[in-house]
This record gives C-alpha cells, structure tokens and sequence, in this order.
C-alpha cells in the first residue's frame, strides 16, 4: 500500500479490497479492475472516506448494486465505493418512508407493502438499489421514483444538504445528479393501501414481467432509452438485431433492448454490439438511440 493510499484509509473502518476486478460487482459480469474497493459499514463512515479521498484529489465512483452499469476492461484508477451497508429504511409520520441508497429496491417495495403503503409498487421489478433508481430515474408502468420522493439526501460541496424533490431537475430516466454529488437517502410521500389489492399489483407486475422480460443471463436492464414516441425494443427488432451477437455479449432473443453476457463477454464487446445497434436503428428508423446503462472506467489494452 502506498503512503497516500494508507494515509486515506487509516480512519476507515469498512471493508477494503485492492485491484479488485468490477466484473463481480456489476450485473453484466464484465469490468477491469478498481485500484481499490470500498465498502463503508455506515453513513458516517461513508462520508470520512469521501471527505479524505477529495482533499487527496482522488478519483471516486460510487455503486450500488452493480446494474445499469457497464465499466470498461481497463477497471478504474481510484477508489470504488459501494454503498452496499446504507440500508436503513423506515416508516416516518404522514405516511412517509426514509430509506438509505443501499436498500434494494423489492426490498424497499415489500416494506412498503407490510406497511400498507402504495405507490412503489413498480419498484419491486427493478434490481438493483434505492439510490441507482433515485440516480437515474427509474421507473416502470408509467411511473418513475423521483415523483415519489418529498425530500433527497445528498452529500455535495463537501456536506450533507437535505433536498426538497421541487429543487430537483428530473425527467423520463434522467436525474441532475452533479459530478461530485452523492445520493445517501431520500424520503417517499405514499398513500395508505389495502394489502389485498397491493398485493394484486404486485403479481400483475410480476406476471407483465415474467412474460416480457424472460432474460436469464447476465443483463443491466434495459440498455438504451425508449426515444420519444418509440420503445427501444421495437427498433431494434426492426432493425433485424434479434439474437445478433458481438464475441460474448448479445441482443436478448426474449427481448431486443437487453443485451446479455452469453459467455466470457468482455465490455468491449458490448460496446461494439451497442454502436452496431445505434448504426442499424439510424439506418432502418431515422432514430438515434441513447444508452440508458451509465458507461464508466477506462479501456482495456
């Protein structure tokens, strides 16, 4: 370890990996290695660790669960953060719910449901985490996450600062996330429900899903947007991309916007799978397609 790196982690009290491949903490299974890898075993300790690696100068890039994701073979020079342990969630007054980045979001969905609360329902279909969902947007069945939130939690300028949902800049799967900013919780506005009919909901979201979104191999969801007044799906189905494959990465037979690790795919090879997708869909439909999975990390040799 060097000097700068033992001086950064000396206060740390989480878990710690060096040169750790990404490929195990990203459900693509593909990714280089991180320099370093971290897990904070609290907010606090969470927020040590960014305060040291700023006034270092160090590079950061923070992870939940690992979807929506896609790091290039080269890894990343820095230090991966997972928040993996900030997975508080509760029940507020005013039929509220408080829950960190870290929780899943069927997690989050289920205490919801035992708390007779509907309104995140669709979240119970997304893997991943609460705040990969806040970061991007997620949504489903015409609903997305960030018109539930009544106040965000993020860290910026080097503090915490307590959002209201009306101050953030949000869209269809898009968040005015900063570059430096890091979501650490949010609190949902939901209203009371009957367990019966949530319960309803649920499995009329499961069944939708089961029998659109039959994919089994490694995935990150839906890799590019829906452009407006078109679903992704469509065009590149259109495009005669069903089942294309580019070395290990492929278009899903099951369904055409999930592109799936077959078997020893390299991020290289979704890359290159992706841009063909983006030429054919501009030659077939006029459309320029925009990747929906966040791409980070450097190229591999």
């Amino acid at each position: 370890m060097t000097r700068l790196y033992g001086d950064i982690f000396r206060q740390f009290r989480g878990e710690l990996r060096e040169n750790e491949p990404l490929a195990g903490h990203t459900s693509l299974r593909v990714g280089g290695p991180a320099d370093w890898w971290a897990l904070p075993v609290d907010r606090a300790d969470l927020l040590g660790l960014l305060a040291v690696l700023e006034t270092n100068g160090v590079p950061c890039l923070i992870i939940g669960g690992g979807y929506n994701l896609l790091v290039r073979d080269g890894g990343f020079r820095g230090v991966v953060v997972s928040l993996e342990r900030l997975a508080t969630v509760e029940r507020l007054s005013g039929d509220r719910i408080r829950a960190e980045a870290g929780v899943t979001n069927p997690q989050l969905a289920r205490f919801c449901r035992d708390e007779r609360l509907t309104g995140l329902e669709f979240l119970a279909m997304i893997p991943g985490t609460v705040g990969g969902a806040l970061a991007v947007n997620a949504g489903a069945h015409g609903t997305a996450v960030m018109e539930r939130v009544a106040r965000l939690v993020t860290r910026t300028g080097g503090s915490l600062r307590e959002w209201a949902a009306t101050e953030r800049s949000f869209g269809y799967r898009r968040h005015a996330v900063a570059p430096a900013e890091v979501i650490v919780a949010a609190e949902f506005q939901l209203e009371p429900g009957d367990a019966n009919a949530i319960d309803k909901l649920l499995a009329d979201y499961r069944a939708h899903r089961q029998e659109s979104q039959r994919v089994t191999l490694p995935n990150a969801g839906s890799f590019f947007k829906n452009p407006l007044g078109e679903q992704a799906w469509r065009l590149i189905d259109r495009a005669g991309l069903r089942g294309c494959r580019v070395g290990g990465a492929q278009v899903a037979e099951a369904h055409t916007n999930f592109l799936v690790n077959a078997g020893g795919a390299t991020a290289r090879d979704f890359l290159e799978l992706a841009a063909l997708i983006k030429e054919r869909v501009r030659e077939t439909s006029g459309v320029e397609l925009e990747e929906e999975v966040r791409i980070v990390g450097e190229d591999g040799e």
